[in-house]
Formats: C-alpha cells, structure tokens, sequence
C-alpha cells in the first residue's frame, strides 16, 4: 500500500485518534506517548486493561515502517511509540526498515514477525512480547531489548547486529521446545550485554560472534527441567565473558537507564560501595562452552551454579589468556577443564569442586594467581580430585607452572606426588621399590637425602667394625686396619679402596660386610633412577 504523495494516510486505514497521531509523529521524528503517567496503570504486565485510546494496530506500523510517508520539511522519520497496544501480528519478515524504530513500554497482542527484516536501529524497551521471531535479522546500528518481557521465547538465529546488542534486564520464558533465547550463530559487531536478565529455559549461543564483550553479570538463568541453562558451543568472545555479580543498588539500573557499558563490578576481593546490593550470576542448570575462544577472560567471579548429578559446567578444549575461576563450589555435578588451554588460572581454593566433581585430561595452563590461601597441599588435593585414576599429566602441568613461577622446590614436591600416585597403581614388588626410593631419596627429587644415608650407614658401619679386630688374609702388605675405611669401601660398589678384599671375618662381621654391600649397592640404584628420571625431566 502507498501513501498519498502529500503524506496524508490512505482513506481505506480508517485511522484512529491513537492512530492519526502516530502518524503526525512519524513524519516529525517526534516520540508519540499514550501513557497515562499513572505507573500502575502504565506497566506492561500489569492487570490493567488499555482501551481503545491506547491501541494502535500492527498494520499501521508496518506500513509506517515499510513504506510511510516523507518526512516533514526539515525533519527524519521516526518511529517513536509510548505506552501503546499494539493489536495484531507485527510482520515485518523480508522487510527494508529505513527510519529510526522505538517503542516504550507498549504491550503487544501477539508475536513480533521479523525474519530477515532489516533495521538501522530497533529499541524495544520495557515491552511486553508474546514471542518475539526474528531469525536472520540484521541492523546497521544497535539492537535494544531491555526490560522486556517475552512469554514464548526469542528466536535470533544467524542474526547481525552492527554494533551493541543490549537485552539487560530481560525476562523471558520458554519455547515449546523449551529454549528461552535461540541466537545459533549471531554476529554482534560490539557489545552483547545480557546483565540482570531471568532466562526460564535453555539459551543457546552456539557459534556466536560477539565483537567485544560478552556480559551476563547478575543474570540468572534457569532451566531445571533441562540439561542445559546456556548452550554455547564454539562462541568467540574477542574480550571478555562475564558471569559475575553485578551491583544493583545504586547502579544506572536502579533509574530504568541501560548503561552503554555495563557495570563496574568492585575489583577482586574488595567491598561494594555502601549501599550497593550485589546480584550474583546465577545458574540453574548445566553449561556447555566447549571449544569456545575468549580473547581476553573467561570471568566466574562470586558466580553460583546449581548443578544436578548429571549436569556440567563444561569448558572442553576452551581457549582463553585468562580464566578467572572465583565462583562459588558447586555442590553437585562436575566442572569439566578437558583440552583447555589457558596462560592463567585465576582461581580460590573454596571454588573447586571436591573427588569426583572435576574433570582436566589435558587441561594446560602456564601461570597459577591464587586468589587468597591456596598452600600446596590443597593444590595437590586439587589435582588429585580432578584423576580418580592415576594420570601424570596434571602433576606435571601443576610443576610446570610452580616452576614458571619460580617455585622450585614446590615443582620437586608436585612431581614426588606424582610418583607416590603412581606407586598405588603398581604390584607388590614395584611397590616395595617404590617405597624404597622414596624413603632414601624421595624419587631423585631430594638428592641431599643420599648423602644423609651414607653417612648414617658409614657412622653405623664404622662403629659397629670397630668393636673387633679383623685377621688379615695375607700378612705380607696387609693394608693398615681402619674401621672407617672399611666400611666406606663396603657401602662404594664401584670404587675399591682396597679394604674389603684384605680381611677375614667371623660369621657375624661377615654377614655385616654383606648386608652393608647390599645397602651399597641399593643406595646407589636409587640414586641413579632418580638422577635419570631428572635428566629425563630436564
């Protein structure tokens, strides 16, 4: 349908009152407001009727959208609309959207159609939406959806938003398949800030590509009769992904505004201004993030997830400068690290899940930042939770980051854990040589232990030889006798001093030279599968 060339609608609309002004408004690119200032009686959701005054029909906006008439002299077109009831499906699929598109606090009567449709700018701000369809859907500028409500879900399949794609504050139901946000494969130029937001049913974002920030701080998404809350396969994020707390008291929230940034959570271990009610992210539900890529942080700071037995918070094969695991324990089901590469772990000891609840074949990291107390042996407790059976590469990973971080001697400890976990894999004999190594000289990893135990053997052996006095085998160039001596050449396997071979003994002192032989020779295997296994380390 086209408009009369001097603007004026066509007879055939039978405009109303509501109606007429709309139209006068869009040619001014001036804000058409039909609410009653009363809030009650304002809110979208709320019980009260809205009569014929208030109600514009969806035919009237598409047509004003698609093909409405020129502006006035001197003015843009606009679609600005206040506190209206939209009667009608709103159809836009396909359509070529030029103007600027706002509407306020305005309930709608049925879906929002916009499949393919393309807009500079679409601003639905405090609206009540059956559902909203809008797959494929693109905008030069911003898409905004903030403080809406969307009864049966929202479809933006492989959509693209120029720039920010705003829905702070949301609150939407599930589908009949039980997704509350279908945004598979989205392109967001910039910002996707979802803060604040109540998600009933599974959102999923798989291989979505949001330009800078991904921010979901204070939402909360449920999805309990689900196996996902946030199904995100194979996102890019080139910065950061938050889901952490977000302050609300006090916060441009607080006035209805949504802030073009997000908020300023407090640093790592500070307190909140006073005054401000700090909103955890929320999670009822399992999460799925596997193989996504985050330019600069994974970020879980004070983040609660309530995981039932069958459930994950899954980061497989994840990619990420900085993970930043501050969140609360989860009780139940399991926090999955497998194939993740992350240069640092930012992480508290209370955050990790115990035996049983943690997963990381694979998991590789090159810097530890503890936040708070987290001594080594809670460390080791942490590697030894994540491999109910023996694995040696997360003690090796944990030695390569102490080491890294110029911790030594807490790199030797990670790596004798390691053999002391391997030692409970092994038969009784590998056992029993294990325990040996270990007692003298902690697998190679404590080297000064050997020098300890040959000295003690040598007091031992030179006091007990001394007692008696030996015959020599040969009185002719028999070496002087010197208990000491004697027995450093018993407990040397390689070296002859010449003492060992020059005496005889009775049956007790003879056993003694046998049994310190023996100790020898023990002595020195251990000290040499220990030095290989360095060199092999090294």
């Amino acid at each position: 349908m086209t408009v009369p060339g001097d603007g004026e609608p066509p007879a055939s609309l039978d405009l109303t009152p509501a109606e007429w002004g709309l139209w006068q408004a869009f040619r001014n690119g001036s804000t058409h407001d039909l609410s009653s200032g009363d809030p009650e009686e304002d809110d979208p959701n709320g019980r009260r009727p809205w009569g014929p005054g208030r109600q514009v029909r969806a035919r009237v906006v598409a047509l004003l959208l698609l093909d409405g008439p020129p502006p006035q002299p001197g003015r843009v077109t606009a679609l600005k609309l206040t506190g209206a009831r939209v009667t009608g499906t709103l159809d836009l699929a396909g359509g070529a959207v030029g103007p600027f598109v706002e509407l306020r606090g305005c309930r709608f009567d049925r879906e929002v159609v916009l499949p393919e449709a393309r807009f500079s700018t679409l601003r639905l701000v405090g609206c009540r939406i059956p559902r909203l369809e809008a797959a494929r859907l693109q905008t030069e500028g911003d898409l905004h959806l903030p403080r809406c409500t969307v009864h049966r879900g929202i479809r933006l399949t492989d959509a693209r938003v120029g720039t920010d794609l705003l829905i702070n504050q949301l609150v939407v139901e599930r589908d009949r398949k039980g997704r509350s946000i279908v945004a598979d494969g989205i392109s967001v130029g910039q910002d996707f800030q979802a803060e604040l937001i109540e998600s009933h049913g599974e959102l999923s974002l798989r291989g979505a590509q949001i330009g800078v920030s991904l921010s979901l701080r204070g939402s909360r998404l449920s999805n309990p009769q689900g196996r996902r809350a946030l199904n995100a396969p194979q996102l890019t994020v080139e910065r950061t992904l938050y889901m952490t707390a977000a302050g609300v008291g006090g916060s441009p929230f607080a006035t209805g505004t949504t802030p073009p940034y997000g908020l300023n959570t407090p640093p790592y271990g500070t307190t909140p201004r006073d005054g401000m009610l700090v909103r955890p992210f929320e999670c009822v539900g399992g999460i799925r993030l596997d193989d996504g890529r985050f330019g600069d942080a994974l970020d879980f700071d004070r983040a609660r997830f309530e995981l039932d037995s069958g459930q994950e918070l899954s980061m497989r094969r994840i990619q990420t400068p900085e993970l930043r695991f501050l969140c609360e324990r989860p009780q139940r089901g399991r926090v999955v690290l497998s194939g993740a590469k992350v240069v640092n772990l930012v992480d508290r000891a209370e955050s990790w899940p115990g035996p049983g609840g943690l997963a990381m074949a694979g998991f590789s990291y090159e810097c530890l930042i503890p936040r708070g107390r987290f001594p080594l042996p809670e460390r080791l407790e942490w590697v030894a939770a994540a491999t109910p059976e023996y694995a040696p590469e997360p003690y090796e990973q944990l030695s390569n980051a102490l080491r890294t971080s110029g911790e030594d001697t807490h790199a030797r400890v990670a790596l004798l854990a390691k053999q002391r976990r391997r030692r409970e894999t092994l038969p009784l004999a590998g056992k029993v040589w294990g325990y040996l190594q270990d007692w003298t000289v902690a697998y190679g990893y404590r080297p000064g232990r050997a020098a300890v135990w040959m000295a003690f053997l040598w007091a031992v052996g030179a006091l007990f030889f001394s007692r008696a006095t030996p015959q020599p085998v040969s009185k002719e160039g028999a070496p002087h006798w010197d208990p000491a001596l004697y027995t450093l050449d018993l407990l040397l396997p390689v070296i002859n001093l010449g003492q060992d071979t020059s005496w005889k003994w009775d049956t007790l002192h003879q056993w003694a030279s046998v049994v310190m032989i023996l100790l020898g020779w023990m002595l020195a295997t251990t000290v040499a599968a220990g030095a290989s296994r360095l060199l092999r380390r090294n």
